[in-house]
């Protein structure tokens, strides 16, 4: 084991089921076999963990795969590099509605309601019904404006001929906020990682509408981000955190080991929601992969997509280079070496070709030919 720059750390989650390898790597005591005493600090929101990190309150965190993409550029409020190191989980996502909207949605559009995923013309029935009648409109929720949640939402919406930014509201709650935002009404609805839809479907007061898998099989979900500046003054250090996490996430992909995960993280440290509702998330297939089919790797064609976002939703500029960036943040090069030393075999490229990752199984152009009618065209009949 080479001589780590800093044995104690701190390292950053939110209280979300993909934290899981945060917390399972203590509970197993896979950093203490690296030499690291880590203390984990659950944070109450993802704008908490970036201005953590940026001002070295938290050495790594759990954050949102498009994230680190967004600091390095600048564009959030925030500016600083960071980097991805590793993906810590894929898919685990849903799309959970108000029990009133989709009412609404039964009442507008009665033969989309049915489908499985639900059919965001549903929602483009309702929305332009309340357009209409001058009534408030839609509000949904994501976790943050660089989130997968939020790509998730607008690939959704735009599958209808909804314009994301004009015909609804899109508000940003933090995760263990909004099951409560949605019982109160201050939101209709909201895109976040689990437990918390299947905990709205528990309480009765909220419908999972779709999941991540519904629009995008393997979406890359959190990643284990840290300031470019700390992994170039820490590589050892930083490794030995990497190899942790893989071997919790090699745990967490067993099976066997899903229902005792599911009762740690239930714990009142960590995400305090009673364990079924955790296993029942926990034990669907496929649908919480942390390591397997290559899911640690930080792929960089993930990074080339996650910016191809940001320019079309206008939240980064037309001109930027997109793969310098997503070189210089999504890491491959320092996951290579830590995994190597686990026999962990990687992907030999750096990116897949365009489609490669099976991205996305819906509609993601505002051509009204592929996409459905406009909420104008619905509204006219």
């Amino acid at each position: 084991m080479a001589e780590l720059e800093q044995s104690r750390i701190k390292v950053g989650f939110i209280p979300i089921i993909d934290c899981a390898p945060i917390v399972l790597a203590e509970e197993l005591g896979a950093y203490e076999r690296q030499g690291l005493e880590v203390e984990i600090r659950r944070e109450v929101s993802w704008a908490n963990v970036r201005d953590k990190l940026a001002l070295g309150k938290l050495d790594a965190s759990h954050i949102l795969s498009p994230l680190p993409l967004a600091l390095t550029l600048g564009i959030d409020s925030v500016s600083v590099p960071v980097i991805n190191a590793m993906t810590l989980h894929v898919n685990g996502n849903a799309l959970t509605l108000s029990k009133g909207l989709w009412q609404e949605m039964e009442e507008a559009a009665p033969e989309l309601v049915g489908r499985k995923p639900l059919d965001a013309r549903a929602l483009a029935a309702v929305v332009a019904n309340r357009a209409a009648a001058g009534a408030k409109p839609v509000v949904l929720a994501s976790v943050f404006p660089y989130s997968v949640q939020t790509y998730m939402l607008r690939l959704w919406l735009s599958s209808a001929g909804l314009d994301p930014d004009r015909d609804v509201r899109l508000a940003v709650v933090p995760p263990p906020h909004t099951v409560a935002y949605l019982s109160g009404g201050a939101i209709d609805g909201y895109c976040v990682g689990e437990p918390w839809n299947q905990q709205s479907e528990a309480l009765g007061i909220g419908r999972i509408a779709l999941t991540g898998p519904d629009i995008w099989k393997g979406m890359p979900e959190k990643v284990l981000g840290t300031t470019e500046a700390w992994a170039a003054n820490n590589p050892n250090t930083l490794k030995a955190l990497i190899k942790a996490l893989i071997e919790a996430c090699l745990w967490l992909d067993e099976p066997g080991n899903r229902a005792e995960a599911a009762r740690i993280l239930s714990s009142p440290r960590y995400l305090n929601m009673p364990a079924e509702v955790m296993a029942r998330t926990l034990e669907l297939p496929g649908f919480h992969i942390f390591q397997r089919d290559a899911a640690n790797f930080p792929w960089r064609s993930h990074a080339d997509w996650f910016l191809a976002q940001m320019v079309r939703w206008k939240q980064a500029p037309v001109d930027i280079d997109i793969k310098a960036v997503a070189d210089r943040v999504y890491r491959t090069d320092i996951y290579r070496a830590a995994a190597r030393e686990m026999g962990v075999e990687c992907p030999a490229v750096d990116r897949l070709p365009p489609g490669g990752h099976g991205e996305p199984l819906i509609s993601t152009t505002n051509d009204r030919k592929n996409s459905g009618p406009s909420v104008q065209e619905i509204a006219n009949g």
